[in-house]
């Protein structure tokens, strides 16, 4: 997937001025230049044992990153696409050490690197999944292990470190990730708060806001007793903390993470399911025993191996076991490529892949459009030149003025109204968001069944409301929102009428 229409263009940009201006800029700007070719950069975030290394898993389609707690979920790990499967550990000297994957195809526990020479790991695998989408695994920001923390939020947000110094060229390359996802378990606490905010306000490289950060209510499993259905209680749950959190997420996706990284991994094999079809012929009472709990599980006397057994706990627990076999209990003759099908589904994962397609993927042109040209403001006003410093400024002013880039404005003035830095009415508020966020009008207007006439009238109609909001009684930044927001509906309205 190349960069679209106004990377592109900013692409352009960097093409015309980059060979024009001195030998300091020029090297930012090809620096700039390069990220535009890139997939979208997406970070996951959380608490340690938030289960965020399973997820990442699930997001790549292999289980590669290591879920139980040891060096490499300490240290800052990015997974791209490459054409062979490569694990660098890079120094903050910027020399880099090779390892190949061990045995079971997963980062090695022992990187054999001392830990404070190391800046990141850089793993490029041949999973399709990358194709469109660079993932970087961060270390627990919540943790209890401050230097975890502090490592996170080092790389993440370009900050400082006390104790020592690292390179550019380590930070730059898993700084600036366009879109979050946090990951937490049961009920938001105050230190996810405190992490979400700190995404939001420390760091200028990272697009922090609502707009491109998710929420992952992980782990919904367990909010229930034994193996009833949890997503009675998950979806209210996830409801309730949306509103909590929607001054820094978008959305809040419940899901059970362990069902979505067997199921997107293939781990689940030809025998595993014959061993649950062999579950599910029992007797319903003695079923009902052994799904009662783990030890019950694992323990008693059973026709299935208490090997196999313990591989499927750790391969679905209780609560995808008890799924799988009312499935095979219901349909004995039920294939195994569907049974893995339904236990994908069940996961909830893929309300979040559709929500990283919807909501960022589509979204990407835009985010790196936005964050290129605020990237290349900041070298024109770092750069000792004047000539370089008019030279970009012009540049960036000529993008600007396109009709096109008022998507980058609509997406600027929808952060600020989302963080809450600018209040207006609700929903006035979600239609602006819906504005900056989409480009299908019957979406935006809320006319699912109009017409091309009636879609240009409402748009006509929502930026002349927005005009007479902005003239007669709000705010100076309210006023500026507004006509951000009248703009955008008037390009609405021709871009439907085929004039734009």
């Amino acid at each position: 997937m190349g960069p679209g229409p106004l990377s592109a263009r900013v692409a352009a940009l960097c093409d015309e001025v980059g060979p024009r201006v001195g030998p300091a800029a020029q090297t930012q700007v090809l620096g700039v230049r390069r990220r535009l070719d890139e997939p979208l950069r997406v970070a996951i975030a959380g608490r340690l044992k938030a289960g965020k290394s399973t997820l990442v898993n699930a997001l790549i389609g292999r289980r590669v990153a290591p879920t139980e707690v040891g060096e490499c979920t300490r240290i800052v790990t990015q997974f791209r696409y490459g054409t062979a499967d490569r694990v660098d550990v890079v120094r903050k000297d910027g020399s880099r050490a090779s390892l190949p994957l061990d045995e079971a195809g997963m980062i090695p526990q022992r990187l054999g690197v001392a830990r404070h020479e190391i800046a990141f790991v850089d793993v490029t695998l041949t999973s399709d999944h990358l194709r469109d989408l660079t993932v970087v695994d961060t270390p627990g920001l919540s943790s209890t292990n401050t230097s975890v923390s502090a490592g996170a939020r080092r790389f993440l947000f370009n900050e400082a470190p006390i104790d020592e110094d690292i390179d550019d060229d380590s930070v730059g390359a898993i700084s600036g990730a366009e879109a979050i996802v946090y990951v937490f378990t049961q009920s938001v606490r105050d230190d996810d708060l405190q992490a979400l905010e700190a995404f939001r306000s420390i760091s200028a490289r990272l697009a922090s806001n609502p707009i491109n950060s998710v929420g992952l209510f992980n782990k919904v499993d367990k909010l229930v007793a034994g193996v009833a259905d949890p997503w009675p209680v998950a979806g209210p749950l996830a409801s309730d903390q949306t509103k909590v959190l929607r001054r820094v997420v978008s959305d809040v996706v419940p899901v059970v993470g362990l069902l979505a990284e067997t199921t997107e991994a293939g781990r689940l094999t030809a025998s595993d399911c014959e061993a649950l079809r062999s579950l599910a012929q029992l007797p319903h009472t003695e079923r009902l025993v052994l799904l009662a709990s783990v030890d019950l599980f694992t323990s008693r006397e059973c026709a299935v191996p208490r090997e196999q057994r313990e591989r499927l706990l750790r391969l679905l627990d209780l609560y995808g076991i008890s799924f799988a076999i009312a499935q095979l209990a219901a349909r004995p003759q039920l294939a195994s490529g569907d049974l893995v099908r339904m236990l994908y589904q069940a996961s909830g994962f893929p309300r979040l892949r559709h929500t990283l397609d919807q909501a960022f993927r589509w979204r990407t042109d835009a985010i790196k459009a936005g964050w290129a040209l605020s990237s290349l403001e900041k070298v024109a006003s770092h750069t000792a030149r004047l000539g370089d410093r008019e030279l970009l400024r012009d540049a960036i002013e000529r993008v600007l003025q396109q009709p096109d880039y008022h998507r980058l404005r609509l997406m600027e003035v929808a952060q600020l109204v989302s963080t809450g830095s600018v209040e207006l009415p609700e929903p006035m508020e979600q239609e602006l968001t819906r504005l900056a966020l989409s480009s299908d009008p019957q979406w935006i207007l809320g006319l699912p069944t109009a017409g091309t006439e009636q879609l240009v009238k409402a748009a006509l109609d929502a930026a002349t409301r927005w005009r007479v909001y902005a003239v007669a009684g709000a705010s100076p930044a309210q006023s500026r929102v507004a006509l951000v927001a009248h703009r955008g509906f008037y390009l609405l309205s021709q871009r439907v009428r085929g004039t734009g």
